[in-house]
Parts: C-alpha cells; structure tokens; sequence
C-alpha cells in the first residue's frame, strides 16, 4: 500500500509541532530554581526509630482530637505551605551529612550552592559564572562545583538528572531548592533573601 505524498507532510508537520512544543516548555523550565520538598540530614535511630524494630502503636499518627491526660487536646497539625510542606514535620527522604560533606558542603555555612557539572558543558560554565557573582554580591553564600561523572553515588542518592542541577542548601543542611540548566542572577539572589534574613525573635 503507497501513501500519499500529503499523509508523509502531515506526519512531519506533527513530530515538528510537537518538538517545538516540548522545546519550549523544557526551555520555559530551564534554570528556574523551586523550592522542593524539606530534604534533611540523615539522624540516628535514638531520632528516628526503625520502622521493622518499632512497634505498629508507635508508628500510628495521633488523633489531634483526643485528650491528654491532663484532659487537654493535641495542637492540630500544621496546615501545608504553597509547595505542600508541613512545618515542623520531618521529610520522607533524608541525606546523610557526611555524603553532603564529601561533595564540600561545610557546616555552618547560611547557603551554599552545590552545583553538579560535567565535561564539555557550555551551560554548567555559564552556570558557574552566574553563581560566582551571586557569592560575590551576597554575604553567607559559598559555591561549590562537583564533577558528576566522579561522584555517581551522590547523583544518584540526589536525583540529579542532568547537569547543570543546582540545590540550594541551608545552614542546617537541608536541600531547599533546586534548578536544572542555566539561572538567571537575578532569581537565585531573590531565592536566597529568605534563607539569609536575620531570624526574628
């Protein structure tokens, strides 16, 4: 059975729509930093019981309702920000601090952004150049650079897709936001005000 000349156009017009389209939704994506969910340091069992040794009564979320023995209630829980995180509540997934500290990141430090590269990346550059003039204009703000390619775990354990992938993280070592591709200055450095404030009392 031949096809038409037309029915072959047609196919082409669609696959080129289509690439144009995603091309300008990956582009719309590209280098915007968002906040992700709180992803904090791994803790010991004395803060974070083993969930095969602990007892199912322990694991069981309290009922804000029901009283305390004095005969008072629980605090209800915390409503969820814009982004869906809880207040106060421990994150699902955990970074152990010393594989933080192996790919630089020092404690102590108000932000640092951990910036994954690789080889012949003309964006992961551009990248670094953004995020040296944010440390140089912001006090409290280091730069670190890791090779992807040579540190695979961590990729791996933080979801690292392509390069350039900045997260942001705080002084406390939790992972607060994140980009893929190039930011512009301008946003990192509003994206960053937050982090730096001074705490209110």
């Amino acid at each position: 059975m031949q096809t038409s000349p037309m029915t072959g156009l047609l196919v082409a017009a669609l696959v080129l729509a289509g690439a144009t389209a995603f091309g300008l939704w990956r582009r719309s994506r590209a280098g915007r930093l968002r906040a992700v969910a709180t992803v904090t340091p791994h803790r010991r069992a004395a803060t974070m019981p083993d969930a095969a040794t602990t007892p199912d009564v322990h694991r069981a979320t309290p009922d804000p309702a029901a009283a305390a023995p004095d005969g008072t209630t629980a605090d209800p829980a915390p409503a969820a920000d814009a982004h869906g995180r809880t207040p106060g509540r421990a994150a699902t997934d955990t970074v152990p601090p010393e594989l933080l500290a192996g790919l630089g990141v020092e404690a102590g430090v108000p932000v640092t952004l951990l910036q994954f590269s690789s080889a012949f990346c003309a964006p992961c550059r551009a990248t670094r150049r953004v995020l040296t003039e944010v440390t140089g204009v912001l006090d409290g703000v280091r730069h670190v650079e890791v090779d992807a390619e040579s540190h695979l775990d961590a990729v791996r354990a933080l979801k690292v897709w392509r390069t350039p992938t900045v997260l942001v993280v705080d002084g406390e070592g939790r992972i607060v936001q994140r980009a893929s591709g190039v930011p512009a200055k301008a946003q990192v450095i509003a994206a960053l005000a937050p982090l730096l404030a001074p705490a209110r009392p």
